[in-house]
């Protein structure tokens, strides 16, 4: 009879050939959460514990599809972010650790802030995790119908207050569907078109281009688009945040010096990479 231990050797046999060591054992840990909502520690402890036929049957289906590039995450259908599952599909980009730190920057900072936009709802992670760490009230914006959908039904499961707005970020209509906030907060597409032969097929395949990718000779085009309608959009001491492509940080910093922002901070993720902007507005 199999044992949940035996995942681990199934994974390998069947995956090592794609996979390198470390994905395979986070798929070990995503499979077993998944499958009996198991802890690490508690994988550990009931090693010996026997797989069903139902088990083993889904074990293989996943493995199938993780051998066709399928993202983990589409295959059971969520991604943790910011301790909260948020269930994820191929019309949203799989929310990812370094716009945690971005959402943990915007938290821990502690602004008198009461109203705060997102631009760019992908899955609803950064204005749902805000919604719910904060008493600010929370409005996000997607051109993709589909996008929103999902950041719908997100928001509803864990019960997070946020406005949803369908509109175009470039047209020129858009400003007149939008308040004014305290704080504007966007991780916008910023991959350029030449990173792609650089990137894995897991996401190339499955993730939406959309939300990825943007002209290498038009890099900041979102960017300079989203600092715009903050200058118009922003309270006075307004702030204005950005999760950036490592390489554009004084690229970024210098536009919106331009623009009239000031007290521009580029900060770091985890990974010692410039990721994150901020900067505020006076009027």
């Amino acid at each position: 009879m199999l044992k949940i231990k035996d995942i681990r050797n199934y994974l390998k046999d069947s995956l090592a050939s794609q996979y390198p060591d470390s994905e395979l054992r986070g798929f070990y840990n995503w499979i077993v959460e998944y499958l009996f909502n198991f802890s690490n520690m508690d994988a550990l402890m009931q090693a010996d514990k026997s797989l069903e036929e139902n088990n083993i049957t889904e074990i293989e289906r996943i493995v199938s599809l993780l051998k066709k590039e399928k993202p983990i995450q589409q295959i059971v259908g969520y991604a943790w972010f910011y301790g909260h599952k948020f269930s994820v599909n191929k019309q949203v980009l799989i929310p990812r650790p370094e716009t945690e730190e971005l959402v943990d920057w915007i938290l821990k900072d502690k602004p008198e802030h009461k109203s705060i936009l997102d631009v760019g709802t992908g899955s609803g992670c950064i204005p749902v995790s805000l919604a719910l760490n904060s008493s600010a009230k929370v409005s996000t914006m997607d051109v993709s119908e589909l996008a929103i959908q999902q950041a719908k039904e997100n928001a509803e499961t864990l019960k997070a207050s946020v406005h949803f707005i369908q509109a175009d970020v470039f047209a020129e209509d858009t400003i007149l569907k939008l308040n004014y906030y305290d704080i504007i907060v966007s991780n916008p597409p910023y991959v350029l078109e030449s990173d792609k032969k650089m990137m894995a097929n897991n996401v190339l395949k499955n993730e939406p281009h959309l939300a990825l990718f943007v002209p290498d000779t038009d890099a900041l085009k979102f960017y300079n688009t989203i600092a715009d309608i903050a200058a118009k959009r922003l309270n006075s001491e307004g702030l204005l945040y950005f999760e950036i492509h490592e390489q554009k940080g004084p690229e970024i910093v210098e536009m919106l010096k331009e623009k009239g922002f000031s007290s521009i901070e580029l900060k770091q993720d985890l990974q010692g990479k410039d990721r994150m902007v901020k900067a505020v507005w006076k009027l």
